[in-house]
């Protein structure tokens, strides 16, 4: 039997070969520059690989106490579109009760969508595939605990280092880090300068 498990080297080997992780000189479409493009849908494709991932971040959340504590009576948030799969893996995983989800609405904030929403003193885990400034993550946060809602955790497969993360206490697992390289601008980045021009990329 294949084991699910998996260790850090084997993370990262399955993301870079399967092109979820690309090492290079890019462009992001806010004018960023970086040395690591992402795209974990690239590898959550794959079922075996999607599963092993899941299974492993779902063990680290079940090391948070306040986790533990509430299983299986919890709700898994998912933070954005590449967060459903990781959403459906980590609800079957812990045996959680319901997933939802979040999308951006005309106005560019993130909401539920109609009839879907959480409910005052629901228990919330919150996932993506990925957290870069936080950003996102922080809005999801805002929208929980506006409908009520109690957020035990937050579980993410890749985490770039690339802003140290603080949800006022709320605790964070990633399965894996990649520490990734960060620039503003062209005027502000390293790469340019040592590789020329970047690959301009899409989210």
């Amino acid at each position: 039997m294949t084991e699910i498990l998996m260790t850090h080297e084997e993370v990262k080997s399955v993301l870079f070969e399967t092109g979820a992780i690309r090492k290079g000189h890019f462009k992001l479409p806010t004018g960023e520059h970086t040395n690591h493009y992402f795209q974990l849908p690239l590898a959550l494709r794959y079922f075996n690989y999607a599963r092993r991932l899941s299974v492993g971040l779902s063990r680290l959340m079940r090391t948070v106490p306040q986790i533990a504590a509430q299983l299986p009576k919890v709700s898994v948030v998912g933070a954005s579109t590449g967060g459903i799969p990781v959403s459906y893996s980590i609800r079957e995983a812990l045996q959680a009760d319901q997933i939802m989800w979040v999308e951006k609405g005309n106005n560019g904030n993130l909401r539920f969508r109609q009839y879907d929403e959480v409910t005052p003193g629901e228990n919330c885990i919150l996932v993506d595939d990925i957290i870069l400034t936080g950003k996102t993550m922080t809005s999801l946060i805002n929208l929980v605990t506006k409908s009520g809602g109690k957020i035990l955790g937050i579980g993410v497969l890749v985490n770039p280092c690339i802003s140290k993360l603080d949800f006022n206490g709320i605790p964070i697992v990633s399965l894996t880090e990649i520490p990734t390289l960060h620039f503003n601008d062209e005027k502000t980045c390293s790469l340019c300068r040592e590789k020329g021009e970047p690959v301009q990329v899409e989210w």
